[in-house]
């Protein structure tokens, strides 16, 4: 990969002048601008690899620079610098779309390192990609096979433009899917317009869907297309949409029929041509025989049916969703990605989920922020996903007696299939739970975990190393 361009903007000329002087000792061509407008004028003939502007400056201050880069330049990777007093403003231009920030007063050593990487990102950006259009798998990570069901149906309908309806646990990844099957569909060229039902007011629903004309009611001073008509051409995703309202369901399933609708306030027909894909975390079949769902409406949509597993039930896909998670989050954040311990690993797979994939991202997302270290222990893992774990039933409150009756029946199943030394089997791993979760309780501090199960700090030092949990 090649040396880069970078562009420094600071209107104090020692900062310029310590920048220029340490990047092009790194082998990087450097440039350096007094003030915001010169470097916009500039970006008119020339574009650099990254862009390291402060943030106080007469005139346009870095903020200002920033969005209007952003706005011209999206990908172009701006080093935001700052001093230690004004982190609130530097955490404000991250989210808007800064690659990252330098508090001042910065590690020569530290600044040419960011510069590198940000150099290196944005020219992998830069790269062709070569995407293999029909290979599903590209799209959604999944070994299990219910997984791998959903890879064939994706691939069945690589040259359809039918009607399919996902079904799926919040979390489980249907609008993903959405996007594979509108993606391997011979309307991939057109849009994808994606509508959430339950986030839109009802009273605007059928405005959000079929447009409006000028005047139609307080405040429609244009007309607007709805997203039937941006998806025309391509397809249509309508999520949760058991949550639909009645009198909606009646006009959806006359498009559906007629490939026509009328906007809100209008009286000439708009054909449409827009593939629909369906989702919803509800039982359809339920709702139609309650009267809250349209059954000519359902039966229109089910033509071909999706079924997510929840997380919990393809538990051999967690180790590499995490792993594809934590890579994410690292070049999201401009990071080395983090490793899990094998006991980390293990413990992720033992979880519950109930917010499923969604869940997972987030804490991986968590974990690169959050971690202390770049390989990830247990004690790492936030508190609230093995409370989530813990079973929520009055049987909850005789732990004990569940957790003897589970070791009764390891042992004997242990036992019928001819294993010995059983002790040395199940001891350290009930002594590794036990030392886990009190590291946890403490948040890391030893002598406190130690205290809680009843050892001296002697006693803890040796188990560590027994248990290779050093």
């Amino acid at each position: 990969m090649q040396r880069g361009i970078v562009w420094v903007v600071d209107d104090d000329s020692s900062i310029r002048w310590v920048l220029e002087r340490a990047l092009s000792g790194a082998g990087l061509t450097c440039t350096t601008f007094e003030g915001g407008k010169e470097v916009l004028d500039a970006l008119a003939t020339k574009t650099p690899d990254v862009l390291m502007s402060d943030i106080r400056m007469p005139g346009m201050d870095g903020l200002a620079l920033l969005t209007q880069i952003k706005q011209r330049h999206p990908m172009l990777p701006v080093i935001i610098m700052t001093a230690h007093s004004d982190l609130d403003a530097a955490v404000s231009a991250y989210q808007q779309g800064a690659f990252d920030y330098l508090p001042k007063p910065f590690d020569i050593d530290e600044a040419v390192a960011l510069v590198e990487r940000a150099i290196s990102h944005y020219q992998e950006q830069q790269q062709p990609r070569n995407v293999q259009v029909n290979d599903p798998t590209t799209d959604i990570i999944g070994e299990a096979p219910a997984m791998q069901d959903v890879f064939r149906i994706i691939g069945r309908l690589s040259r359809s433009s039918i009607s399919v309806l996902i079904n799926g646990e919040s979390g489980t990844g249907k609008e993903l899917v959405a996007h594979a099957l509108h993606r391997h569909s011979p309307r991939v060229k057109a849009p994808f317009i994606a509508l959430n039902m339950a986030a839109i007011p009802k009273d605007l629903i059928e405005s959000e869907l079929f447009g409006h004309e000028k005047g139609a009611f307080t405040g429609a001073n244009t007309v607007r297309q709805g997203r039937f008509e941006q998806a025309d051409g391509g397809t249509l995703f309508l999520d949760e949409i058991g949550d639909m309202p009645m009198d909606v369901q009646t006009r959806l399933l006359r498009v559906l029929a007629d490939g026509q609708f009328y906007r809100v306030g209008g009286y000439a027909p708009v054909k449409v041509d827009v593939r629909i894909i369906a989702a919803t975390h509800q039982n359809l079949e339920q709702r139609v025989q309650e009267g809250k769902f349209r059954e000519d409406l359902f039966h229109r949509l089910n033509v071909i049916r999706v079924h997510l597993p929840p997380l919990r039930e393809r538990r051999e896909d967690i180790p590499r969703l995490a792993h594809h998670f934590l890579q994410v989050a690292a070049r999201e954040l401009g990071v080395e990605a983090k490793l899990l311990h094998p006991e980390t690993e293990a413990a992720l797979t033992r979880l519950a989920w109930p917010g499923n994939v969604r869940q997972l991202e987030n804490t991986c997302r968590w974990l690169t922020v959050m971690a202390a270290g770049q390989e990830v222990l247990i004690q790492d893992l936030p508190g609230e996903l093995f409370e989530a774990s813990m079973p929520d039933s009055p049987a909850a409150a005789s732990l004990p007696d569940s957790w003897a009756t589970l070791l009764a029946q390891w042992a004997d199943r242990a036992l019928r299939s001819g294993h010995q030394n059983l002790l040395s089997e199940a001891q350290p791993e009930m002594e590794r739970t036990l030392l886990t979760t009190a590291l946890r309780h403490t948040q890391g501090h030893k002598q406190e975990a130690a205290r809680l199960l009843g050892w001296g700090r002697n006693t803890l030092t040796r188990k560590l190393k027994e248990l290779g949990m050093e």
